[in-house]
Formats: C-alpha cells, structure tokens, sequence
C-alpha cells in the first residue's frame, strides 16, 4: 500500500512517462501530484478559460485546445494534444471522457495507454440497464424495473405495473443525472421528457427504463480495484447520502449505521460482479440501501476514480491515483498492493461469488468530504462564476487534506462544474473527523463569488448526520444561515469602496478612486468595529434597492 503521509517512491528503474491529464480542476492537480509522487512527468492541457487554474502551473508541460469549452470532450484535440508532447498514457480523471469507451479505444490506436478500466469493461457497464443485466447473472440484488421503455406511455405502463413512486432513468445517465421521479401515473410524461432530454444532451442516448424508487435510503458504495486479470479488492464502502438533486455534496467513510454483516455481503457483492468482466484499475459499485430494512440493490458501476475516493485513501492509506498509474506502468502488485496482489485468481479458477468470500483492505479510523462549490444559495445554487477576489484554504495536515484548483486571482467559469475544492477531514473517530471538519469549514474563505459553505457548515453540525442516522432527504430539512446582502436594483452612483482607494498608479494612466467621503467611510467602519479601510457601500444620488439575509447594521450620515 502506498499511505499518503509516507515519502514517494522512487522513481522506476526503467524511464516511463510523461502522463496526459485529459481534464482540469482538483482532479487534475490530483492526478499530477500522484504522477510526481511516481517519478513522473505530466501534461495538463486546458483551454483559454482556464489558463490560471492551478493544474496548469502544476503540470511539467500544458498545452492549449483553444478557447472552445468544449475541447475537454474532443477526443482528436486530446490525442493530438498527448501525441504531440510524447504522451506514453492518458489520466482521463472523472467527467468529461472518462467513462468514454471511443475514447479510451481513439488513446489506445494512438499507442497512448489508458490509465483505467478497459475500453470493452466501459461499455459494459457505461449503460445502465446492461449493467443490470450484469448485476443480476452476477447474483447481486436488484430493484424491481423495466426494460427499456419506447414512449411516455409504456413507461407510465411500466410504472403501473412497479407501483409507484417510481424513477425514471436515462439508460447512458450517471452522477444522478438523467433521472426524474413520477408519485403517480399523471407525472410519468413529465418525467419521461425530462430524463429523456437529460440523457440525450447530457449523455448522447435517450434511452429510459423505469425503476421502483424507495423512499427512505442511503446511497453507499464500495471502491474497488481489479488486476485487469480477474483479481479484484474491495477497499470498503462510503455513504454519500448528503445530495442535493441527486449531486453529491458531503461523503464519508467508512458508511455508519452498517452491520458488520451488510458491509461484508456489499463488500462480496461489488467484488463478485466487477470480477466477472477482470475489471481493471479504480472503479465504484453503488448501492441504494433501504434505511429501514438494510436491505441493499445494485444502482450502477462508475468505470473510472471518483470524486470522493479521497476518503476511502485516508482511511485505508492507499492512493488510489498513484495505484491506477502503477498498474499502467507495469508495477507487480506485490511492490505496491500486497492485498491486490493476494487476490490474484489462478488460470481456470472460478471468481469470487456474490456469497462468498472476498479479499478486504483493512480500514482505520473515518474520513468525511466536503465539496466547496462556487454556487448561490440565494438562486437555487445555480454556478455563480466570476473572479475570486479571496480564496483561502486552511494549511492542510495529517488529518486534513485539501483537494483544490482555485486560488486567489482566479477566475471560476460558468462553462464548467463549478467545483472549487473538497476538504477532506480524517480522525480515529467519526466525532473527531467531524470536529477537523467544522474548523476547516470555519477557516476556508470565498469571496468574489457566492459558494455553498454556509450549507456545508449546516450538514456537519446537523443532529442527524451527526449521529450518522440520515437518508438521501437530509438537506429537505437543512436551512443554512445565510450571510449575504442581495442586489435586488442598482443605485444610482452606488459604489463599493475601500480607503484609501487606488492612488499613486497616475504614471501607468489609471486614475484614482476612493470613497467621495473618505471620512465618513473611515468612521462608518470604526463604528462598527471593523478595519478602516475595510470595503463599504457608498451610495450617493439615490441607493439601491437591497435583500438583507443576515443582521445588518447601516450608518448613515445626515446632511441638514
């Protein structure tokens, strides 16, 4: 195992390298601080809008797609982008083409070596209803569904005979996108049009199957990690029930609330069906566990790293990334995953049985994420892009890791997931991780644009997820403190102003500016106990039109 607090390894007796990262954001800064880690060089690319994001500068060599958003998802600009910097692999992350089975098939043609599952094991399990099928010759539990549905009308047909609620599902779907619940056979056409929409522009297919939806569940999975000849791990499971229309915002693991005796059946379940296909590399078997029987069923298999995997790395200490790249690389398993390396399957052996026994990587203590989203509360949390005109992060530590791309100076892009960073705390305890996890919140500052910390702060010191009793309906009944003053109208000549303003830049032509009232402003903010030249709304003419969400005191100064 490799723990991520030990020294990295050396670097390989024979030269391997320079690894393509076809993505951005945390991940990106992820992938390239494992493959340094390894001796590595890598090769970031990005496009115009993200020329100051942070995997740009930590990468050894980047190259540019062009100002199109959407180059991350061109396949040929990504191949040629890592042909042309002498690419021996390609690191696809997750999104964008990870769980692409053309691209993976496109990078491999172009002797550029995939780092993850194989391009036939993508598309196996890339449809959600042949994942099933799957699941099911595999003799992992399933919910009750329909095939394939044609129209609203057999799906509402479909629905009738499951009993409702229902969900309908985008067969192509993943990271709960592509899905709309129907309580009852009127809503059915409703949802089949909004899922089926999803499916297609999110997806390309929209392809629908209907599925019983249980009304109190967790969402748990289990990590794997597969030889690519039939050995497969499980590294425990984690609960991501925290979700806000169906996107992940908090996870942990290990999952509470479990008996011994569910995560074992779990743990064999995700071995036994990944090992069917000889998965290999990093993969995710989820789960929807009903919250009042622990009766569990199959949801999907993610083919690639997840955005919580950081929490199954600090509490068994192995690095998942860095796992993927030496796998590509050749590295016995011996030398690096002694528990991989133990589940080896013998030539004509059977695979493991969803009742059978599995091998485990052994878990420590407990890890909770947090992902910080540039995102509004006040609107709906749609992305709120724009210039962090403050970005801090707390110092990260042994029992605190932070996963991020954004500094200060940077600009978030309403083109892409608007992700900040994840902070992920860890402790010998549940109670403990939790309390790292607070202060982390306390400390981490966004500013410039809105972000979700006041709901991230909320989640954490909520009773029942304190208690680790909660479903996937916990942010129904989560109401964060908001602290934000909300432009409804502007005023006229209404300005944000600091003290003393810019000055002295006359001799590079930019004009000074101030508060017109320098001495009201410095007093205003004396009386409220703040720095002097801390920034205040002067508004002169006429004042705008303002939504208080926290209390609020306003000076104001009388002429008479």
């Amino acid at each position: 195992m490799i723990s991520l607090w030990t020294p990295p390894p050396p670097p390989p007796p024979t030269p391997w390298g320079p690894i393509l990262v076809a993505n951005r954001g945390e991940i990106a800064v992820r992938i390239i601080t494992a493959a340094h880690t390894l001796g590595l060089p890598a090769i970031a690319v990005y496009v115009a809008a993200d020329a100051d994001s942070g995997h740009v500068t930590a990468a050894d060599t980047a190259v540019c797609l062009g100002d199109d958003a959407g180059a991350y998802t061109d396949v040929a600009a990504l191949v040629a982008a890592g042909t042309s910097a002498g690419a021996v692999a390609v690191h696809p992350g997750y999104g964008f083409v990870a769980e692409d089975a053309g691209a993976a098939d496109a990078f491999e043609a172009a002797g550029i070596a995939w780092v993850g599952p194989t391009p036939s094991t993508i598309r196996v399990f890339g449809s959600k209803h042949g994942a099933r099928a799957e699941a099911v010759a595999a003799g992992v539990p399933v919910l009750p569904a329909s095939g394939l549905v044609a129209d609203a009308a057999a799906a509402a047909d479909a629905a009738d005979a499951l009993g409702y609620p229902v969900l309908l599902k985008a067969t192509a779907g993943g990271g709960g996108m592509g899905q709309s619940p129907a309580a009852s056979r009127a809503g059915v056409a409703a949802a089949f049009a909004s899922a089926a929409s999803a499916g297609a522009s999110l997806f390309g297919d929209g392809r629908l199957y209907v599925e019983k939806l249980v009304g109190a569940a967790r969402h748990v999975e289990v990590q794997v990690f597969g030889d690519g000849a039939g050995g497969v791990v499980s590294l425990g499971d984690r609960d991501c029930s925290v979700q806000r229309r169906r996107q992940k915002v908090v996870e942990e693991a290990p999952a509470p609330a479990l008996s011994a005796a569910t995560r074992a059946r779990m743990a064999a379940a995700a071995v036994a069906l990944t090992a069917r296909g000889a998965y290999r590399s990093a993969g995710t078997v989820e789960f929807l566990v009903d919250a009042a029987s622990s009766a569990f069923y199959f949801l999907e298999v993610n083919t690639r790293i997840q955005v919580e995997a950081g929490v199954t790395e600090a509490v068994t200490g192995v690095d998942l990334v860095a796992g993927m790249l030496r796998l590509a690389r050749g590295d016995p398993a011996s030398d690096w995953f002694p528990a991989l390396a133990s589940a080896a399957v013998a030539d004509g052996a059977d695979p493991p049985t969803a009742d059978g026994p599995v091998t485990t990587v052994p878990t420590a203590g407990a890890a909770v994420e947090a992902r910080v989203y540039a995102e509004s509360p006040l609107h709906g949390y749609r992305p709120s892009p724009g210039t962090l005109t403050a970005m801090v992060w707390p110092p990260p530590s042994p029992t605190l890791r932070v996963d991020t791309w954004a500094s200060t100076g940077c600009t978030v892009s309403g083109a892409f997931d608007p992700l900040l960073g994840k902070l992920i705390a860890s402790g010998p305890t549940r109670a403990a991780a939790l309390a790292t996890l607070a202060d982390a919140l306390s400390a981490t500052v966004v500013r410039g644009v809105a972000s979700n910390l006041e709901l991230l702060s909320a989640v954490v010191a909520n009773e029942a997820f304190a208690a680790g009793e909660y479903t996937t309906a916990l942010l129904d009944g989560v109401t964060p403190k908001a602290c934000a003053v909300e432009v409804l109208a502007p005023g006229v000549q209404s300005s944000l102003q600091d003290h003393p303003g810019r000055v002295g830049l006359w001799r590079v032509g930019v004009s000074p500016s101030g508060a017109l009232d320098a001495h009201a402003m410095v007093a205003a903010n004396g009386l409220l106990g703040n720095e002097p030249g801390a920034v205040a709304m002067e508004m002169t003419v006429r004042g705008p039109t303002l939504k208080v969400h926290t209390q609020t005191t306003v000076v104001c100064r009388a002429r008479g």
